[in-house]
């Protein structure tokens, strides 16, 4: 039976907030980014993975004083990626407070990073981010958080960071992120069974069941989400007036209709949401009735 699968939210950064769009467009403002990953360390998340959107094109990283603040109040693994290019970055962010990093468009331009880094601060701290859009059945990888193409094959790519000294691959499908038609199964079946190390799923999750089919259809070892999380706790809007409640003020959401209206479907006017918001727990849930390993939860929020 496999090991114990962990549950992952993934919080896209941009400045101080919590933003989500869809393959990686249309970012939104949802929120304070803080607020979620403690109600997510309280639900019983395993990890936390941090985003910052645009490092990449600035060149730098946004997120050292809100790794220095999650620390010390969340006693989990937190893995920070975006805009890390060097083993003095690595050596930045884990000073921060960060248990891992992830890193994308350094590693695909500087494949020594892998090499170098992983052997200063170990594999396990070390993961190879691979951001994939799938095209006329390719699987190319991107760059950049999804600004530029490469001719990077994401299976074999895979396979040579791994070969290289990454002890943990994160595989986003951007095809799917956002759009709650569950992840690219296809695509990490394929990279977990090419490789020894964890992978972790990440791009596409639609509802509490599709995290446990990713595992058991895909062989994933880890999941990550955040579309149906982070709506979770936004859940009792008023879709007809478009206003928060006074719980949502406090979560630091701002006035803006178009941060729930951007993610309904209009096809056939029925103007649904795209995702079904859901708990960690009700995932960890799931997960169980399928015969997944979970981590024990101590309390849960619904």
């Amino acid at each position: 039976m496999k090991s114990t699968v962990r549950v992952i939210p993934r919080l896209d950064i941009k400045g101080p907030n919590l933003v989500k769009g869809i393959e990686f467009e249309g970012n939104r403002v949802l929120g304070s980014a803080e607020y979620f990953a403690k109600k997510y360390y309280d639900e019983g998340a395993d990890e936390l993975i941090y985003q910052d959107i645009v490092a990449s094109l600035y060149r730098r990283n946004g997120l050292l004083d809100i790794i220095r603040k999650t620390s010390k109040d969340i006693f989990i693994p937190l893995t920070v990626a975006g805009g890390i290019r060097s083993v003095d970055d690595i050596r930045e962010v884990l000073r921060a407070g960060a248990d891992k990093v992830a890193i994308n468009t350094e590693f695909i331009s500087n494949p020594s990073l892998i090499k170098d880094s992983s052997k200063i601060f170990g594999s396990q701290c070390i993961v190879c981010s691979i951001e994939v859009y799938a095209f006329k059945g390719v699987y190319q990888c991107w760059t950049d958080y999804g600004r530029e193409v490469t001719n990077f094959n994401a299976i074999d790519w895979a396979k040579r960071a791994v070969d290289l000294g990454a002890g943990e691959l994160l595989v986003t499908a951007i095809h799917k992120e956002g759009t709650g038609q569950g992840y690219d199964y296809e695509l990490i079946e394929k990279i977990s069974n090419s490789v020894s190390v964890p992978v972790i799923a990440c791009g596409g999750a639609g509802n509490e069941k599709d995290p446990s089919k990713v595992v058991n259809q895909s062989n994933a070892d880890a999941v990550s989400m955040s579309s149906i999380l982070h709506y979770h706790y936004m859940k009792h809007i008023d879709t007809h007036t478009m206003k928060y409640n006074e719980s949502q003020l406090r979560m630091g959401i701002p006035i803006d209709s178009g941060n729930i209206d951007f993610l309904r479907d209009g096809h056939g006017g029925s103007r649904e949401l795209m995702v079904e918001p859901c708990s960690i727990s009700s995932i960890k849930r799931n997960m169980e009735e399928q015969g997944i390993n979970v981590r024990k939860m101590t309390n849960s929020e619904e």
